[in-house]
């Protein structure tokens, strides 16, 4: 297929009519044997030998190259999100707008799918030269454009690794919240809000999903505040608490704990004790 291409929209000619349908040529070559077929029930009223028409191209169920005037929800090399229709032996097929769904390979899984769910793929034309989806959308995210430092944007997390959570910006752009910054449980699929820490050189985005400290203290207290109910009135932590052990208690770092702690203290609504903490009445 040198000018016809699968898996993205383009304009092609009609080089001949059949009761059938239409079959369909690339309009930079005239001379060319190389044409597709578009159904009869796809084919406008008016078209005759040599309209343009714009379309999508894909195989049918017979693995026979196709063409359709229907625009699909996502082309090769495009990320964006698309439901899971059912799951077979073979991996997930997801409704891609057409009348054909695409398959989803096990090995192109990230995390547990289920029917019905929506997942951040790619699509892309595999070995066997038949479109495909994937979760490892990274090599086909975009780098940032027009994102500050400091902007809240939404994005979906699509990978957990050890330098951080992968998040998918607008679902387009690269964009990592560091482990430093991983606060919370974080699963694949999940949509977040997050602040944008620094704009890296290479235009991908380290974020954060807090709000800078002096905005952030109210809604910590707060959250602190809410510890100590679920406890009792009371909880084993002060300033000289491990770290790790306010993080994976309450979800919060060190900083972030004695702020939230100064913040409370001052008010006068909890008060230090020999153990850690308690609730004021």
């Amino acid at each position: 297929m040198k000018y016809l291409k699968l898996g993205i929209m383009q304009t092609l000619v009609i080089e001949r009519q059949k009761e059938f349908g239409v079959f369909l040529r690339a309009v930079e070559d005239a001379d060319s044997e190389e044409t597709v077929l578009l159904p009869k029930k796809q084919v406008p009223a008016d078209a005759a030998p040599g309209t343009a028409l714009e379309v999508f191209l894909y195989k049918d169920s017979s693995d026979r190259l196709i063409a359709t005037t229907r625009h699909p929800l996502l082309t090769v090399g495009e990320v964006g999100k698309l439901e899971i229709r059912e799951i077979t032996k073979i991996g997930a097929f997801l409704n891609i707008g057409l009348e054909r769904d695409v398959l989803l390979p096990f090995r192109e899984r990230v995390g547990e799918i289920k029917p019905g769910m929506y997942v951040l793929v790619a699509l892309y034309v595999d070995k066997s030269d038949r479109l495909a989806a994937t979760m490892r959308v990274y090599r086909y995210l975009k780098v940032a454009e027009g994102i500050a430092k400091e902007q809240v944007v939404c994005g979906t997390v699509y990978e957990l690794g050890e330098p951080g959570i992968y998040v998918a910006v607008d679902d387009k752009y690269f964009g990592m919240i560091p482990q430093a910054e991983a606060y919370g449980n974080f699963s694949i699929g999940q949509e977040i809000t997050a602040r944008v820490t620094r704009v890296r050189e290479d235009g991908k985005l380290d974020l954060s999903p807090r709000r800078r400290a002096f905005l952030q203290m109210d809604e910590d207290a707060e959250l602190l505040l809410q510890k100590l109910d679920e406890a009792g009135g009371s909880l084993p932590y002060h300033d000289r608490s491990n770290p790790a052990e306010i993080e994976a208690a309450l979800g919060l770092s060190k900083n972030a704990f004695k702020r939230a702690l100064g913040r409370l203290l001052k008010a006068k609504k909890v008060a230090k004790t020999s153990q850690g903490i308690r609730k004021k009445s």
